[in-house]
C-alpha cells in the first residue's frame, strides 16, 4: 500500500494576513499586532503550514521546532514557514485571543475587543511536563511566570514563589 502524501494546510498565496502585522515585540523578539480594530469573537488569522504525521511532529519538536501546533489525533501543523505570520503570536497569561481547532484548521480568534496596534496574544496551553523550560515574559499583572495552561496557574505560582523564597534565603 502506497503511503499517502500529506498536503500543506494552505499556501503562501492563500493566507489572509490583512488583519495582522509582524514587528518587534516587548514580550519576545517578534510579535504579531492588530493591523485594524478587531471585535471579540472575530477570526483574526489562520495558523498554517505543512501537515505533519505525529511521528514527524515529534522529530520536529525534538529538533527544536517550537512552531508545531496540534491539529487532530493524526496530524499536527508545522508553522515554521515564512508564509505563516501567526507563528509570531506570543503567549500571554492575560491573552486577547485564543486558538480554535476544528480538526482541519486552526484559527486564532479574538476573545476581547482589540484595538489597532495592540499585540495579539494567546495562552499556549502548555502542560507541566517541561514548563520550567518555558518562562513567560508577558508582563501581565497576573503573569504566573511560565507558559502554562490556565488549569496549571496555581501550580506555577506556587513554584515561582518557592523559587523566590529560595533565592531570598541564598542572598540573606
Amino acid at each position: 500500500m502506497a503511503k499517502k502524501k500529506l498536503k500543506p494546510m494552505t499556501t503562501e498565496t492563500s493566507v489572509d494576513a490583512s488583519r495582522v502585522e509582524v514587528r518587534k515585540s516587548g514580550i519576545h523578539d517578534t510579535g504579531c499586532f492588530a493591523a485594524c480594530d478587531i471585535r471579540k469573537g472575530e477570526r483574526v488569522i489562520e495558523y498554517v503550514g505543512p501537515l505533519l504525521s505525529k511521528a514527524e511532529s515529534l522529530n520536529q519538536c525534538e529538533s527544536g521546532n517550537v512552531y508545531v501546533f496540534t491539529l487532530n489525533d493524526k496530524h499536527d501543523i508545522n508553522g515554521n514557514v515564512e508564509w505563516n505570520p501567526a507563528r509570531f503570536i506570543n503567549h500571554s497569561c492575560e491573552p486577547n485571543c485564543e486558538s480554535e481547532n476544528d480538526d482541519e484548521h486552526i484559527w486564532i480568534l479574538a476573545i476581547k475587543d482589540i484595538k489597532a496596534g495592540e499585540e495579539l496574544t494567546y495562552n499556549y496551553g502548555f502542560d507541566l511536563e517541561e514548563y520550567k523550560d518555558y518562562p513567560c515574559n508577558c508582563g501581565a499583572a497576573s503573569c504566573v511566570g511560565y507558559m502554562v495552561a490556565v488549569e496549571y496557574f496555581d501550580h506555577a505560582r506556587k513554584y515561582r514563589e518557592l523559587q523566590r523564597q529560595t533565592a531570598a534565603e541564598v542572598t540573606a
